[in-house]
């Protein structure tokens, strides 16, 4: 295979984030963006590299559709700046890794399953995933849960508020050859 690097201007990856809690009336399901990360895919398998503190807020989403007014600029920084202090800990963990272990085609047309360990806060976790073509893009969706990395859930008044310890991530990229 011949060794290929996708970033921000080949590839996208998304971070969503769900609301829970008896106040989730007030809040806001999150999408998310990485702004800056690396991919490569060589013969030694998939290698990623996401910076930490690069997680931008998109928008908010209301029904599972984007709401570009629902947050001023002042509440996307904050979140922001949360994400990247209390959650990720970025000054502490800068990078959030996924190595591969195995990399294979799978009985059904335009898949490949991966299997690799991901690495977030200090803590490695196995992850399989599974890699579908659509048109000539790869599109990897996976869920994260937090507590496996450490991270508790960002909670508010009391709890009555809260970030469901699950977040979807979906990563797109080129298909490669």
């Amino acid at each position: 295979m011949k060794p290929v690097s996708f970033d921000p201007s080949t590839a996208e990856c998304l971070v969503f984030t769900y609301k829970a809690g008896l106040l989730s009336g007030v809040a806001h399901d999150l999408k998310l963006r990485v702004e800056r990360f690396e991919i490569a895919v060589d013969d030694q398998g998939i290698h990623t590299h996401f910076h930490a503190s690069s997680l931008r807020v998109v928008c908010a989403q209301v029904g599972g559709q984007d709401d570009p007014r629902a947050l001023s600029e002042k509440d996307r920084r904050e979140i922001e700046a949360t994400i990247v202090r209390d959650v990720l800990d970025a000054r502490r963990h800068p990078a959030i890794d996924f190595r591969s272990s195995a990399v294979a085609a799978t009985v059904a047309p335009a898949e490949i399953q991966i299997d690799g360990t991901l690495s977030i806060r200090g803590r490695e976790r196995p992850l399989r995933l599974l890699a579908r073509r659509e048109a000539d893009r790869a599109v990897i969706e996976t869920a994260i849960h937090q507590p496996d990395f450490g991270i508790r859930p960002y909670t508010a008044m009391l709890g009555a508020l809260r970030i469901k310890p699950d977040v979807a991530v979906r990563v797109t990229t080129p298909w490669p050859d």
